[in-house]
């Protein structure tokens, strides 16, 4: 008999998330059937994009209802396995939600096996992992970056920002960084080799900024909006892209759709860059070239990234609101089990 501990979506936030929006339940899971496996989660990721999943609006993908699991992407070991395609001890990386034990069918696409010649377990959640993958898409497909051009990237310690920013110096572009606090800034540049990071709580944020792309921006990388997407618009260049993967300062507002974001503040600049929302789902056929590459880089030293780990499942709700509140350093990891 497996018992399984999850955390179902009590009750829709109203704002930021508060314990009540979250219930943690343990039951016990079924025997398996044909062509299943049992999954122990190691790891569970927290991405931001959880938050707006919580909310009753229309987005690119249906929200959570009450009672369901909350979305999230973890890593484990498959503990058994009624199927060829999986046996006793592979690893696998699982977007099934935060559960310590997962019954999954063997072909759900959803489900995926690991090749730790890539990364560790932890860093398939992260930088060969989702964030890996959408700033390796993202910065490549939608942002077409070109050798000696300059790129902002907002959330630059996170675990996507870090990246895109490694990704432009290997591609030869001057990288720019924005983060909260000196301590990420100092990171962004002396560990990353980011060329600039900029304070975005600083005073005179915007004049910094400007100061640090005297050339203007011909990429600006989106994960933040807000006041950093207000001073990066002044300073794009004719012919500027903007990937917009998402825009975490608006995710606790009470109403998300009467926010001000990314696209309102574009859209009203006389030359309106080319810009749009992207899914790293758009290139799901190209997941393992990217991880691959992205691997490659972290063994030949051009690519560095960082963790921030949380100890239990059940502390998930808190280790997520940090996460929103940028109180995290590197890709929010919860460790569910050894």
């Amino acid at each position: 008999m497996t018992m399984n501990t999850r955390i179902v979506l009590a009750r829709r936030p109203e704002g930021e998330p508060t314990d009540d929006c979250f219930r943690v339940e343990t039951t016990e899971l079924p025997e398996l059937e044909e062509n299943q496996i049992l999954i122990k989660v190691c790891w569970l990721s927290l991405d931001p994009y959880m938050r707006p999943r919580m909310n009753d609006m229309k987005s690119y993908a249906k929200p959570l209802q009450i009672g369901d699991v909350m979305t999230g992407e973890s890593t484990g070991v498959v503990l058994e396995s009624k199927s060829d395609k999986y046996r006793p001890g592979d690893h696998v990386a699982a977007h099934l939600g935060w559960q310590s034990h997962i019954i999954a069918d063997a072909d759900n696409p959803a489900v995926m096996p690991v090749d730790l010649a890539n990364g560790t377990l932890s860093a398939h959640l992260g930088v060969v992992g989702m964030p890996g993958r959408t700033a390796y898409f993202g910065l490549r497909e939608v942002g077409n970056p070109k050798a000696g051009e300059t790129l902002v990237v907002a959330a630059a310690s996170g675990a996507v920002g870090s990246v895109v920013g490694q990704m432009a110096k290997i591609l030869g572009l001057r990288a720019v960084g924005v983060a909260g606090g000196p301590e990420k800034c100092r990171y962004v540049t002396e560990e990353l080799g980011f060329d600039a990071c900029i304070d975005y709580k600083a005073d005179n944020f915007a004049e910094k900024l400007a100061a640090a792309c005297p050339d203007g921006i011909d990429v600006y990388f989106e994960n933040v909006g807000g006041e950093v997407t207000k001073a990066v618009a002044g300073l794009l260049n004719p012919g500027a892209r903007v990937p917009i993967c998402g825009y975490i300062s608006n995710y606790n507002d009470a109403d998300l759709e009467q926010a001000e974001t990314p696209f309102h503040i574009l859209k009203r600049l006389d030359s309106v860059p080319e810009h749009r929302f992207f899914l790293v789902t758009e290139w799901h056929e190209r997941w393992l070239e990217a991880t691959r590459q992205l691997g490659q880089w972290i063994g030949e030293g051009k690519l560095k990234y960082r963790e921030s780990v949380g100890e239990g499942l059940e502390n998930a709700p808190e280790y997520f609101r940090g996460m929103l509140k940028g109180r995290n350093f590197g890709k929010q990891l919860v460790k569910v089990a050894d």
